[in-house]
């Protein structure tokens, strides 16, 4: 299991290491249950994904980090270190980012339904472009950036009606999708029409995001065809040439051992190839191109770690394993049913041999980490137990269910390590209560 990503290795001891750390000493030092985050695995996402666009789109292709996945005021201070831009959808992602000194004008603000003060905060707090998922909101970006004196940069959300073959939950690019407007309906058009006619608004082009957990460019190639010959109907209908395409996330993680190994780089080159071909053959002028990866670039960059409790036997029925976190941490398995792998990190060279449902404190028979997990039978109260590839979607979708304070988030990097999200208290959860 430790070779799901690089930066775990199991050391001669038997122990397991995540960026060549003992995980022992950092659940002394930090407690359980705990986030941790290896900082230059993250960075060298960064970098890749960078690289590997310029290379296949461009000098002026750029990745916007989909800050959904792991959004605290660190993780903005690396994207911006590292030439990033950034996804954001809420208000709370816009502050966050402000507050890490981001550049927001490399900011796109997502979102089905922004509301007017939503819309006013992102104007005044500067962010670049809205990627407008409605017509109802292209015309309330238009009449507030009017009212402030502004003109705002405008992509519109495209549903190219493309399955991904992903979990229903997180496949957003089919027609009957929540998200954006579909070319099938000629809802695409529409809204293309409206965005070119309201004053205050700029409209550079357009956004399309098919779904999560892709592995390989097939669904992005998919994409770029039928995107790239919307611009072109655009164009010929409207007059109007996009002069930025944005491709959405998605690309996959590795969770378990059965999930495809894949070449990232190699992947991204081959739609590069898809769009070149396709621009070529529309006769249109080839797009900047945008990319949102969130996941791909901080998942297996994360692990959590917890401490057993109760060991529970049912002869002839099943085994139980209880930690001192759960759904509360990470509700990804009650939402989706989501694998993941888990093991002892102490107990690394013990066969694992019986098989347990991995489950959390919290006072609800759906708190479940994973089900038919392998553990060694030695299992008892007080070892550590790590779940991997936890740093997508594990803190961001932290909960206070049961009262239970959300774990501290601590970066490990070349340099040492940091507390980028301290550890919560009581005090922390009942501060704004009256």
């Amino acid at each position: 299991m430790h070779d799901l990503c690089k930066n775990l290795r199991v050391s001669p001891e038997g122990r397991l290491l995540f960026h060549e750390r003992d995980l022992k000493e950092l659940a002394e030092t930090y407690g359980t249950p705990l986030y941790l985050f290896d900082e230059d695995r993250i960075r060298e996402m960064c970098r890749l994904y960078r690289s590997a666009m310029q290379e296949a789109f461009g000098e002026d292709a750029l990745p916007l980090y989909a800050s959904k996945a792991a959004s605290f005021t660190h993780m903005y201070r690396i994207m911006k270190e590292e030439g990033m831009g950034c996804d954001v959808v809420s208000r709370g992602e816009i502050a966050t980012a402000k507050n890490a000194g981001f550049d927001l004008s490399r900011a796109f603000y997502h979102s089905n339904n922004k509301t007017d003060e939503d819309i006013a905060f992102a104007l005044q707090c500067g962010v670049g472009c809205f990627v407008a998922d409605n017509e109802e909101e292209v015309r309330a970006v238009s009449r507030i950036a009017a009212s402030f004196g502004k003109k705002a940069r405008l992509l519109l959300r495209i549903t190219p009606g493309i399955d991904p073959h992903t979990y229903e939950e997180v496949a957003t690019g089919k027609v009957d999708s929540k998200f954006g407007s579909a070319i099938e309906t000629g809802q695409a058009m529409e809204i293309c029409r409206l965005a070119l006619s309201v004053p205050a608004v700029s409209l550079e082009g357009f956004h399309c995001h098919v779904g999560s957990q892709v592995f390989d460019a097939d669904v992005f190639c998919r994409s770029v065809d039928v995107m790239v010959d919307f611009l072109a109907e655009v164009k010929r209908e409207l007059g109007f040439e996009a002069s930025v395409l944005d491709l959405g996330g998605g690309w996959g993680v590795r969770y378990v051992h059965s999930d495809p190994v894949y070449d990232l780089r190699a992947c991204i080159l081959t739609v590069g190839e898809t769009f070149r071909r396709a621009v070529a053959r529309c006769g249109i002028k080839a797009p900047r191109i945008l990319m949102e990866p969130g996941r791909s670039i901080v998942a297996d960059a994360g692990l959590t770690l917890y401490t057993v409790g109760t060991v529970k036997r049912i002869p002839g029925y099943k085994n139980y394993v209880s930690v001192n976190g759960g759904m509360a941490d990470n509700p990804r398995f009650a939402l989706y049913g989501s694998a993941y792998t888990v093991c002892l990190p102490e107990k690394m060279a013990e066969e694992a041999q019986d098989t347990y449902s991995v489950v959390g404190c919290c006072c609800e028979s759906g708190d479940i980490i994973q089900e038919n997990v392998a553990l060694p039978a030695s299992v008892t109260r007080g070892d550590l137990l790590a779940v991997l590839t936890t740093g997508a979607y594990n803190y961001s979708m932290a909960s206070h269910y049961n009262r239970i304070p959300k774990p501290p988030v601590v970066m490990l990097s070349g340099e040492g390590e940091r507390i980028a999200v301290r550890r919560e208290t009581a005090e922390d959860m009942f501060r704004y209560d009256e």
